[in-house]
């Protein structure tokens, strides 16, 4: 069914056992399963979410946080809309690898590309990592800001689509194009023209998978 106007693709990284599983879940499903196995190497669902007048087909993909699979993440990089890049508020041993996951998505992604970073795990009240110090690496780094518990689901919905919200203004304004697909059967080629990069939708393919 192509039912949307665009296909917006998300990469969720993040070191191992922050939650990227988790988040993923409650926003498709809204559903939390406290035994969730770690992701080997990529997994992806989708979720068409309506952003004003258009709907938008969300592709989500979610990467492994272990080292070994760091080569494998990197390649899923590319065409992303937006990156997720998540830790722990619990552990501050994600919090101190975000440099890391930050310096990979800025050097294989388009510059335009949104990011937004979330302070996962809320729920658990001995906290190592404060609001303030999330808040002052996001400002430090020009991303967006939030915090979730993907158990209580507690602004997870909202990371999702103020993301989208956020990939949606710079489609319409040109800048993220190449990085976004869009479904000739909802926007005709006439509202396309000032926009050439746009990728058009192949309903017999993934669009939008790492190759």
């Amino acid at each position: 069914m192509t039912d949307y106007s665009y296909i917006f693709k998300y990469i969720v990284v993040g070191a191992m056992g922050v939650g990227k599983s988790s988040l993923l879940t409650r926003f498709i499903e809204d559903k939390f399963y406290p035994e969730i196995s770690h992701t080997i190497g990529v997994e992806f669902a989708t979720k068409i979410v309506d952003i004003l007048k258009d709907r938008v087909k969300l592709q989500v993909w979610d990467t492994a946080g272990q080292e070994r699979f760091r080569a494998v993440t990197r390649s899923y990089y590319r065409g992303a809309s937006a990156v997720l890049l998540v830790y722990d508020t619990s552990r501050r041993g994600t919090y101190n690898q975000l440099e890391t996951w930050l310096n990979d998505a800025k050097n294989y992604t388009d510059q335009n590309v949104v990011m937004f970073l979330i302070g996962n795990k809320t729920d658990i009240s001995d906290r190592q990592v404060s609001y303030e110090e999330g808040q002052d690496f996001a400002k430090e780094n020009n991303l967006e800001y939030i915090e979730t518990s993907a158990k209580t689901g507690d602004n997870v919905e909202d990371a999702f689509l103020q993301a989208a919200n956020h990939v949606y203004r710079l489609v319409k304004e040109g800048k993220l194009t190449r990085n976004v697909s869009v479904n000739t059967k909802r926007i005709t080629k006439k509202k396309m023209k000032s926009n050439n990069n746009y990728n058009v939708v192949n309903e017999n393919s993934n669009n939008g998978g790492c190759c």
